[in-house]
């Protein structure tokens, strides 16, 4: 087979989100966020949620890495790199404090405004995340979240002032990153801004409401039709993608159940929000789920309708590992960030546990492209490695050699499933 090169259009990027890099957590009247009350952590030390701020304790999003105040040598950097594009989110309390304001925050869109013009500057064209794992805690204490309907109407409000005042120097745009969060339990808080209870537990909550998180997966289904519909009927040229968390599965072994097991979990992580978002409707096997497990959803009676009409162009995803399954009881338990399963005999694990598995990401594509027919964009990818700090020729460096061969490895294969899947 010959070996298809890159076309010079394509877009090599990076990405980020704004409650992972910004810092400035209260600079210019931007207001708490559910991510400005979740804490640190580490191997040892679960993250959890506070309902107020707690004095003297540690929150990521506080601080970051500056980048409110640095993103002009940071976007530099991302030149220097050769992006092309550049994914990032706004914060929507920089533009609505609590979520229940009706006029935006000017500051909190002045500082977007710069961010955008400096990306022009280098010519990097711009990917905006609508709403990246950051409702207003307003939200949260007002409505609990996406449980609630009423955050259909606040996020559009929100999604409509950044689309109205940016589609003009902004061609492509998210409604909601890795909106399947909400199929798992840590998604309630992280994914849907909400408390299922008065449990702190961010990653393994003591009790879950898998009817609170897949009401409040709808009510994002219906927000992010009606702003797609609103941005394609403002301008005809921009384009709507969805992002979801994709989760490459393998059976462990041949058996029939291990077979059958991994095609269930592949539908529901993987194709339950994309087939609403890219076709429309929920799938059959959707209203099987919700039957099989009790899932009571309070549709309304025009959604389906709001759903058919705002429909997604392209179909993002992130990728960092696959995952192995089987019903048999064997094998041990790898490591993994929302996914994991059992271990892979046939893949190596990083420091931390995770299967590597860059293949699996041109089997990911394979999978998406065959169901959906739209274009793809991976907009997270990586590997995860220890970073050492060394002098080399008189400055300090990162040897990134693992990275290097990580990301070498799969380049030719999408290579050439770029020439064939356009």
């Amino acid at each position: 087979m010959t070996n298809q090169q890159f076309p010079e259009n394509f877009l090599w990027g990076g990405a980020t989100a704004a409650n992972q890099l910004e810092g400035a957590f209260q600079t210019d009247g931007k207001g708490l966020s559910t991510s400005d009350l979740l804490l640190g952590g580490d191997v040892n030390t679960p993250r959890k949620t506070t309902r107020e701020l707690v004095p003297d304790a540690f929150y990521p999003s506080h601080e970051a890495i500056d980048h409110f105040h640095r993103f002009k040598e940071d976007i530099a950097l991302f030149a220097e790199m050769g992006f092309k594009l550049y994914r990032f989110s706004i914060a929507w309390t920089r533009i609505f404090p609590t979520g229940l304001e009706t006029e935006p925050n000017e500051a909190g869109l002045a500082f977007y405004d710069q961010i955008i013009a400096e990306l022009k500057r280098y010519n990097i064209e711009p990917l905006i995340t609508i709403s990246h794992f950051e409702s207003p805690i307003g939200l949260t204490k007002a409505f609990n979240g996406w449980a609630a309907r009423d955050m259909i109407a606040a996020y559009v409000r929100f999604a409509k002032v950044i689309i109205n005042r940016y589609h003009q120097d902004v061609k492509y745009w998210l409604t909601f990153n890795e909106i399947n969060m909400l199929t798992r339990p840590m998604g309630a808080y992280l994914a849907g801004g909400m408390y299922v209870d008065d449990s702190d537990r961010f990653i393994s909550p003591d009790v879950d409401s898998e009817q609170l998180r897949l009401q409040a997966l709808h009510h994002q289904f219906v927000a992010s039709a009606l702003v797609t519909k609103f941005a394609h009927e403002l301008d005809a040229s921009l384009k709507i993608g969805c992002m979801l968390a994709y989760r490459m599965l393998y059976p462990l072994t041949s058996k029939p159940t291990d077979i059958a097991l991994v095609q269930t979990a592949t539908e529901f992580n993987n194709f339950y929000c994309g087939d609403v978002q890219v076709k429309g409707r929920y799938a059959y096997f959707a209203k099987r789920y919700w039957r099989d497990h009790d899932i009571q959803l309070d549709i309304g009676a025009d959604d389906e309708t709001i759903l058919a009409a705002g429909t997604v162009d392209f179909y993002t995803f992130s990728y960092y590992q696959s995952s192995t399954m089987t019903t048999t009881g064997e094998g041990e338990q790898a490591g993994g960030n929302f996914f994991s399963g059992v271990k892979n005999p046939y893949l190596d694990r990083s420091d931390w546990g995770w299967e590597i598995d860059p293949r699996g990401l041109r089997t990911a594509l394979n999978q998406i492209y065959d169901r959906y027919h739209v274009p793809l964009m991976v907009v997270e990818n990586g590997f995860g490695t220890r970073d050492e700090l060394i002098e080399k020729d008189g400055s300090k460096t990162v040897e990134d050699t693992e990275r290097i061969n990580y990301l070498q490895s799969p380049r030719s294969r999408h290579g050439r499933r770029d020439s064939r899947r356009r």
